[in-house]
């Protein structure tokens, strides 16, 4: 069997320290977020993950945050214009 992925609007943000959303800063002061020199662990469904600069972090449907290497996230991914 094969299966495709629903179409779903997500929030992402390419990780830079001048760059940084809301509810990353959020996540950080809730701890889900650690942020070390020139990187960040995030507390994930998965387990602990490393974003590193240039990385895209997503927030999930259900809030959850992750890290995405950048060539994986622009093959996913497209900007929704409203």
């Amino acid at each position: 069997m094969k299966f495709r992925k629903k179409p779903v609007v997500i929030e992402a943000f390419c990780y830079c320290k001048d760059n940084l959303t809301e509810w990353f800063i959020k996540a950080k002061e809730n701890g889900i977020v650690r942020e070390y020199n020139g990187y960040a662990e995030i507390e994930t469904l998965e387990g602990t993950h490393r974003a590193n600069p240039g990385d895209y972090i997503i927030q999930g449907i259900k809030g959850e945050l992750y890290p995405c290497k950048p060539d994986i996230f622009k093959k996913t991914y497209e900007l929704v214009v409203d």
